[in-house]
């Protein structure tokens, strides 16, 4: 019994010796294993923390290089349901934007060429194949002026516009000089042209709008400038001309203006473009020129270029007789006099009119109460019909230059315009998405390079994702969708970023292939009973290149049945913490999908 009993100091004695022997073998295994893999016989647990913090170890089955030299699928690891690839015939599919389908739809303003979205039961439940060939496009700047032939194998316009030196093939490549139909001597020099009116240099104007772009050779040249250019081009008998600006590596979409409002809020662009886009400015009462005075900024700039100006030279080359094309010239002046433009640049091909900084006494002079929108949001706008109407003038923002205004507050959010957003609470998103910004780059080192040129951020909130990111070496095409909460996207163009309305329950409008990275910030769980999340997979599957990267964030629960469904389309995927720590809820999902081309076998099938 004596034996039995010990004394409580000894228990104590004991238990803090065993306390310590454990942790002094744990330090010495922890020490010997760290030794081992430094190979360098320090132990550097310093350097072996900063090794484990990057993709290196962490993600040891994403591989964030390309490979030109790949052909073929490569070996995958199915789990779930597999998504087979579609017929090489798909590989240019843009499901809103059907050839076949828009055949169906009246011509009248351009309504066939709008967004047309398949039906439920139509839509296409397979992977998107690249054609045969298919490289990673050339990384930026030298993508500005060559496109691997394989990647957009389309030579119609090398024939169409040789004389305009908007296109050339030479070997394997197309080449890009920079031309265009009114641009005979480059877009440089056609811009030198514009700086000499418009202020373009001293970050006074930021974002743009091409409207008809082409190729979005005027886009593509703006950047030597620090200007962000929204392109549009409709899908229409000049192939791949948003495809070809894309691969390029230049923001633009599928779009035309027709009978319903663009997808941009009120008040966006510092400039708008037209260059030969043979849009008819001065029919259905000035709609399209209305349209463009909604998204234009007061004190912002439109410029035309091409039909009816210089009419006197150029009626008979345009088929047109002389009263005709000056009476086109006078009936756009008339609408811009009613628009409050003043007209302040004239010489040869080019007119420029400036939109009044303050509009409202003109308008009050001019008698135009009863030519005024009645419509409550001029931002409201998805799937809206354009009206010949005057969208009634608000205040004029007082923006900062760029590259200040990226992180200053935005009027819209200092007006008080922007429900529910306050300054604090636009500095604090600011530095949330330096800190998530800073995490996805240590895990993907290459983000913030020339790999990662075009990017979207599919639910980009206030921008801050893209502030973050800010690199003259990648854009990012900034999404709000439709069914969010709340409407920040005119925030987004106040800080000098571009982006557009779009909701995920659809295709968006975009060749495939056209974006390196996708990012989404709870996107998911916005659509959650809302449309099938296979099909926004699917989506994103489509408009993201071989060997592209996806970066989600969400909650556990939802990222769990992502990676159960992306497990059978192709993509490597790791599921990682929360850089706070693993007790919270949100997590990532890093992807990046395979390179694949269509096979004969998937074609013959």
């Amino acid at each position: 019994m004596r034996g039995s009993r010990m004394n409580p100091g000894d228990r104590r004695t004991r238990s803090t010796m065993t306390i310590i022997i454990v942790m002094g073998l744990c330090c010495f295994f922890y020490i010997l294993g760290a030794w081992q893999k430094s190979g360098t016989g320090r132990g550097d647990s310093i350097a072996l923390r900063v090794n484990q913090e990057t993709d290196c170890t962490i993600l040891p089955n994403l591989h964030f290089e390309t490979h030109h030299s790949i052909s073929g699928a490569n070996p995958l690891i199915m789990t779930s349901k597999v998504i087979e690839p579609c017929h090489i015939r798909y590989s240019d599919y843009t499901p809103c934007q059907d050839q076949n389908r828009a055949m169906a739809f009246p011509r009248e303003n351009m309504t066939y060429r709008e967004r047309h979205c398949p039906a439920e039961n139509e839509k296409l439940h397979c992977l998107i194949p690249a054609p045969k060939g298919y490289v990673t496009p050339f990384p930026w700047p030298k993508s500005r002026d060559y496109v691997p032939y394989a990647n957009a194998p389309y030579k119609s316009l090398t024939v169409e516009k040789a004389v305009q030196n908007w296109i050339q093939f030479e070997g394997d490549v197309f080449k890009f000089p920079g031309g265009g139909t009114m641009f005979p001597n480059g877009a440089s020099a056609y811009i030198d042209e514009l700086a000499s009116v418009i202020p373009l240099a001293d970050g006074t104007i930021r974002t743009a709008l091409d409207t008809g772009c082409g190729v979005a050779s005027f886009g593509a040249y703006l950047m030597d400038r620090n200007i962000l250019t929204m392109s549009f081009a409709p899908r229409d008998s000049h192939e791949a001309q948003v495809q070809f600006a894309l691969e390029r590596g230049v923001p633009a979409v599928i779009g035309v203006l027709g009978t319903i409002k663009l997808p941009y809020p009120s008040k966006s662009f510092d400039m708008a473009h037209c260059s030969r886009c043979l849009i008819p400015w001065e029919s259905n009462g000035g709609m399209y020129m209305m349209e463009v005075d909604r998204v234009l900024r007061p004190g912002g700039y439109w410029i035309l270029s091409g039909p009816p100006i210089n009419w006197n030279k150029y009626h008979q080359t345009w088929k047109k007789s002389k009263q005709n094309a000056e009476g086109d010239q006078h009936r756009i002046e008339n609408i811009a006099e009613m628009l409050c433009w003043d007209k302040i640049y004239e010489k040869e091909d080019i007119a420029i009119w400036q939109k009044k900084a303050n509009s409202h006494l003109c308008h009050q002079m001019n008698g135009h109460a009863s030519k005024m929108c009645k419509v409550q949001d001029a931002d409201d706008v998805w799937y809206k019909k354009m009206e010949s109407c005057i969208t009634p003038p608000g205040e004029a923002a007082q923006l900062k230059k760029f590259p200040e205004r990226l992180s200053a507050i935005p009027p819209r959010i200092l007006d008080g315009h922007a429900p529910g957003i306050t300054e604090e609470d636009y500095e604090e998103d600011n530095k949330l998405w330096k800190k998530h910004v800073n995490t996805y780059k240590r895990v993907n080192k290459l983000l913030g390079s020339s790999r990662y040129r075009n990017i979207m951020d599919m639910n980009a909130g206030l921008g801050s994702f893209a502030a973050a990111l800010d690199s003259p070496k990648s854009w990012v095409m900034n999404v709000v969708p439709t069914v969010s909460e709340r409407n920040t996207l005119g925030i987004i163009y106040e800080r000098g970023l571009i982006g557009t309305y779009h909701d995920w329950c659809e295709a968006f409008s975009t060749y495939p292939r056209t974006y390196d990275l996708i990012h989404g910030y709870h996107v998911f769980s916005l659509y959650q009973n809302k449309c099938n999340v296979e099909d926004i997979l699917l989506e994103m599957d489509r408009i993201l290149r071989p060997e592209g990267a996806v970066i989600l964030r969400d909650s556990v629960d939802v990222l769990n049945k992502v990676r159960n469904t992306v497990s059978g389309m192709r993509w490597k995927s790791k599921l990682l913490d929360h850089e706070d720590g693993p007790h919270v809820p949100e997590k990532i999902l890093i992807s990046v999908k395979e390179y694949w081309v269509a096979s004969e076998e998937e074609n013959n099938s």
